[in-house]
């Protein structure tokens, strides 16, 4: 058994100063070390695959900073699709620590009874290559260098499998939540007929004049958004991403964190924010006025075929306001877009993202292009932009 602050600070010397993550019994005294500790960051996530995204966006931004995710097993499920189409697509490194319940040969409860034995195949199917989290002191350093030599030749995620009884239990001192004044949602509707609703190329056309490329990032949400952001100005301070849906939000939150001195723009869909709303949860509690987010909603899954969602009927600026936005607004007038990105800290409004939901006409243009880059490369070239290759 070994101490928190032998494992922390062992890998903090190595550079790992971002957690995040959903808590598990064994991985409690981890949790409580680095949330009393200010100079390491710790985010709760709404779920294990937004854990994986946050810290994605940390090793998409950070300078000498490297991330760490924390979940039991059973949340593997969660973390499926960005581990495979996100941290391996994109090349976006991070250190897994998975916890082991029910672990063959000890008594554990019966809904880990098919997960324990088959977590460390679903590792390998992942293409993480993984070992037992260190239970002797000497063995942390051995086991972080050996993380860390993957993590940079590869660009790919590394995992610790931690058994029961790891580490020696720590105490969580009184602690307050990370917490924002909720803002009032407004809106711009025109009511406008389906027909006279903007166009997503017209939203597009407006957030590339307004994100200059020495100081904003945008990050544009899988399917027709980033393939038509591309096709009108394949820029470098972009980043388009494929599968992982949902995943754009929390990708952002943690490049903006890292990175204060970057605007970071996330452009969502309405299907995608849907898929993880509870990462509107996680944006209001840990945003700063440097994440803007931005929902294109044709209440529908385009790029799929243009079955219905139920966007129609959801408030997502209601939702954004209540979950601790800065500013939350919606409508069908295509001036919110400017309105959204003109907001900042000098216009009075308390720290917090900035969020706002445009309704836009279904439909694609015919022939729209993919990326000719691969994802690995668009990511390297966003780096290099923005300094943190």
């Amino acid at each position: 058994m070994i101490e928190a602050a032998q494992f922390v600070e062992a890998a903090r010397r190595r550079g790992f100063t971002w957690y995040a993550g959903v808590p598990c019994s064994f991985l409690t005294p981890f949790i409580n070390y680095v949330l009393q500790d200010p100079s390491l960051h710790y985010v709760s996530a709404a779920n294990e695959g937004d854990a994986v995204a946050l810290i994605a966006g940390v090793a998409l931004g950070a300078r000498n900073e490297r991330g760490v995710t924390m979940m039991q097993n059973s949340g593997l499920g969660n973390a499926v699709s960005p581990l495979t189409s996100l941290t391996w697509t994109f090349r976006l490194p991070q250190l897994l620590i998975v916890t082991w319940r029910g672990e063959p040969g000890v008594a554990d409860e019966p809904q880990h009874a098919l997960m324990g034995p088959i977590t460390p195949a679903l590792l390998e199917t992942m293409e993480i290559p993984w070992e037992p989290f260190p239970r002797e002191a000497d063995g942390i350093g051995p086991a972080l260098e050996r993380a860390v030599a993957h993590m940079d030749k590869t660009g790919r995620p590394y995992a610790l499998v931690m058994q029961k009884g790891s580490v020696a239990p720590y105490p969580l001192a009184e602690t307050e939540p990370p917490r924002a004044d909720a803002c009032a949602p407004r809106t711009q509707w025109l009511g406008a007929p389906q027909d006279g609703l903007p166009a997503r190329r017209d939203a597009l056309e407006r957030v590339i004049a307004r994100t200059p490329l020495d100081s904003t990032v945008v990050l544009a949400s899988t399917g027709f958004c980033g393939r038509e952001l591309y096709a009108l100005a394949d820029r470098p301070n972009q980043l388009y991403m494929v599968g992982s849906m949902g995943c754009v939000m929390t990708l952002a939150l943690g490049l903006s964190l890292a990175r204060p001195d970057l605007h970071v723009v996330a452009l969502d869909g309405d299907g995608a924010a849907l898929m993880r709303m509870g990462s509107f949860a996680t944006l209001g509690a840990y945003g700063h006025s440097n994440l803007t987010h931005l929902l294109l909603d044709n209440a529908s899954h385009d790029s799929t075929g243009g079955q219905a969602t139920v966007s129609s009927q959801v408030s997502f600026a209601a939702i954004a306001a209540a979950c601790g936005y800065a500013s939350a607004i919606e409508g069908d007038d295509l001036a919110l877009v400017d309105t959204l990105l003109a907001r900042s800290r000098r216009d009075g409004i308390p720290d917090g993202p900035h969020f706002a939901r445009l309704t836009i006409r279904r439909g694609t243009p015919d022939g729209l292009p993919r990326p000719t880059m691969t994802p690995a490369d668009v990511k390297a070239r966003l780096m290099r932009h923005i300094g943190a290759a």
